[in-house]
Order: C-alpha cells, then sequence, then structure tokens
C-alpha cells in the first residue's frame, strides 16, 4: 500500500486546494488522538488519508475508502507533503503519473454506476476475482457481442488488465473493485448467462471469506437466466468438497462435475499446477428457474439532527446483533470544528460493509458513497437510524 514517513506531522489549514487535490477535513479519532483521518477528493473521487503517529509520522490510504486507480492515493499523498512541507524520511511513493491507458479506456465503473445504470445486454457474463485478466480476455475477444463484468479487488491485477483492455482496443468489458457477494445483490434477476469463479482462494482457515456459499449459489441462481451458468474451477480438493456439499444442500439442481477438464485458456497458475500433476476441478450449475424481479429499494437518507455527540460517544466501540445482520460502531472521530465522524461495519456476518457516517447539525450522510442499494443493506439501514436516534 503507498505511504510515506515524514519527520514530523505538519497540520495544514483546511478545506484547501493543492495541485490536483482538494483537501476538505481532518478528524481526530477520540480514544486515540494520534490517529487522524484527512478527506481529500482526486479527480471527483473522494477518500480518507490516515495519518499515525509512531517512532516516525506515518500517512497512508485509508483502507475502507482507498479509490482505484492507485495514482489517486499517490496524487493525494504527495500533494499533502507539499502542501505541508514535510521531510520525507522514507517512501514507497515516487511518482503520482496517470498512465495512458487509463486516460485511453473507461472499462473501469465504479459501483455507482452499476447501481443507477445496470448495463442492458442479451448476452452479459461476470467473473468475479479475474487475476492476470487471460481468461476475461480472452473470452471478450472471442464473443464481442458479450457484455462481461469483470470484478476484482486486487488493485495490480486491475490495473493490468486496464492496459491490455487499452492495448487491445476492447470495448466490451467492465471492471469494477468491489466485492463479489454483495454486487451479487445488485443484479436484475435472470438478466446473466454465465458467472465465472475461477480459482478462488480456498480461505481454508477462515472459510466464511469464501466466495461461494448458500447465499452466493442463491444470489446465482436468481441473477441467472434459464439454463445460464456458474462455473466453479478450483485447484483445491477442499474447497471442491465444499463446495460440492454447498451446492448439494440446494431443494433442486443440474449440476455437472469435472475433473481435469481442458478450456480453451488457461491461468498462468493453472499451467504451473498441471506441470506438478495437480488436479483441477470443475462443478458447473446450470440454472432451471426463471426468478421473480425485485423490487426497488428506497433510498438511504436519514432525519436531520439524528443524534448527539453523547449518545454517539455511548455507541463508540459497541456491537448491535439482529436476525442475520449486525452493526459494529468501530470508532468514532472529530472533526475539526464541524462535527463528528463514525467508522461503522455493518450488513450481514458473512459479507459486511464497511463506511462512514459524517453527523453535521444539520445532515448525516455516508463517506464515500452510500450502501449499494440492496435488500439486505437496506433492512440494516433502518435499523441504524433507530439505533442512532436512541
Amino acid at each position: 500500500m503507498p505511504h510515506i514517513h515524514l519527520k514530523e506531522y505538519q497540520e495544514a489549514t483546511l478545506p484547501c486546494q493543492i495541485g490536483m487535490s482538494r483537501f476538505l477535513f481532518r478528524a481526530t479519532n477520540v480514544n486515540h488522538r494520534n490517529e487522524q483521518l484527512i478527506a481529500v477528493e482526486v479527480e471527483g473521487k473522494p477518500f480518507f488519508i490516515l495519518r499515525k503517529d509512531e517512532k516516525k509520522c506515518l500517512i497512508k490510504s485509508d483502507k475502507i475508502t482507498r479509490p482505484s486507480p492507485t495514482y489517486l492515493i499517490h496524487t493525494a499523498l504527495l500533494d499533502y507533503v507539499s502542501l505541508t512541507d514535510a521531510k520525507v524520511l522514507s517512501s514507497n511513493v515516487h511518482t503520482a503519473h496517470k498512465s495512458i491507458h487509463f486516460q485511453e479506456t473507461t472499462a473501469l465503473k465504479p459501483i455507482e454506476f452499476f447501481v443507477t445504470q445496470f448495463p442492458q445486454n442479451d448476452s452479459m457474463h461476470i467473473e468475479v476475482g479475474f487475476g492476470s485478466g487471460r481468461h476475461l480476455i480472452h473470452q471478450a475477444l472471442q464473443h464481442p457481442n458479450t457484455t462481461f463484468i469483470g470484478i476484482e479487488i486486487h488493485r495490480p491485477s486491475i490495473e493490468q488488465v486496464l492496459k491490455q483492455i487499452s492495448i487491445q482496443n476492447i470495448d466490451n468489458i467492465l471492471l469494477l473493485d468491489y466485492d463479489a457477494r454483495l454486487f451479487m445483490e445488485l443484479i436484475p434477476s435472470n438478466s446473466i448467462e454465465k458467472i465465472y469463479v475461477h480459482f478462488p482462494v480456498p480461505w481454508d482457515k477462515k472459510p466464511h471469506r469464501r466466495v461461494i456459499s448458500k447465499a452466493f449459489i442463491e444470489e446465482a441462481i436468481r441473477v441467472l437466466n434459464v439454463n445460464g451458468k456458474l462455473e466453479l474451477r478450483t485447484d483445491s480438493e477442499n474447497y471442491y468438497m465444499y463446495s460440492y456439499e454447498t451446492f448439494m444442500g440446494l431443494r433442486q439442481l443440474s449440476l455437472e462435475i469435472h475433473k481435469n477438464r481442458s478450456i480453451a485458456v488457461s491461468s498462468k497458475y493453472e499451467d504451473r499446477w498441471r506441470l506438478m500433476e495437480k488436479n483441477i476441478y470443475d462443478l458447473i450449475l446450470i440454472n432451471t428457474e426463471e426468478s421473480p424481479k425485485r423490487n426497488a429499494i428506497l433510498h438511504f437518507k436519514f432525519p436531520k439532527k439524528l443524534c448527539n455527540s453523547k449518545r454517539l460517544e455511548a455507541l463508540n466501540g459497541t456491537t448491535v446483533t439482529f436476525e442475520e445482520e449486525f452493526i459494529h460502531y468501530e470508532r468514532l472521530y472529530r472533526i475539526e470544528n464541524d462535527g463528528m465522524l463514525l467508522r461503522l461495519s455493518f450488513g450481514n456476518f458473512k459479507q459486511p460493509e464497511h463506511l462512514y457516517l459524517i453527523f453535521r447539525d444539520d445532515e448525516t450522510i455516508y463517506f464515500p458513497q452510500e450502501p449499494i442499494a440492496t435488500p439486505t443493506n437496506y433492512k440494516v439501514h433502518q435499523r441504524l437510524i433507530k439505533e442512532l436516534h436512541g
């Protein structure tokens, strides 16, 4: 992750603009005053810089709000150093150059794009965790009339595929940096032809983090059209057996099973595993049912003057659970001269959202954006209003 160590921390008067960065406000952790969040906006994307004072001052991108591509983070960090005229002790941020490939392609989309303008095409495929992008790009070139949505949270992989999209002038791929399990709830019913989950991380020690789960499969069935397919491909026998048992837990099922099946394109890891004579397993679910359309979700707004600082201080560090959902009030910050900031995790236990809430006298808003409009998030939002109101 991009970071810079400074000899000492210098505060700047905010808000202000320098270079490409607009610094908005500063918020200090009420329990750990050596931790601050600095809100910044670069090219219209808001996020936080995290500052910590340890043996030497560290500034880096906040994990929850960090944007793609990473040059936005580099830009903000370097601009903040310039703003404060700080002395740099060490850094892995040397330039904030925007690759020409980001200027030539608009394939990388924010989650808000899919909320308001979900693509419409008779043929649509999704690849979850596309890695190097070899399979995704091959499929897109072979099927130019199909729209492909590639989902990945590894930033270097995203940038590598964006480069190839630009070089090869591919116009039927959209990329998203987001949790695929949450994204599934956003997809219209019966709209997808194929979902590829190729070589997901097995997470043997943390099975709750696996992509394949009962909830994910049920959402896949909802979004797939009739005869649409969910294709899992893995080299992990443990993951294969776990997934098989999860699939077989369904009331109704049409399933293909393959071992060491050859496909048109393989990843570099698969090539290596085949040389090691490692087995490759395929589980392919064929959807046989049409799902009902999902009702539109209402807005994620808050009433004015929702709560006061005493209520927030009482909630700080607590967790509330209800049915299959939870709200964890992780950390509370005081915004300099202008309200409070609360870091939240909430939603389903297996696939939570992580966001911030800004509290000012006349408004309460999510930062850097509202949760995606899913039934689970809307349900938790309504509970959150009750909790904050006290």
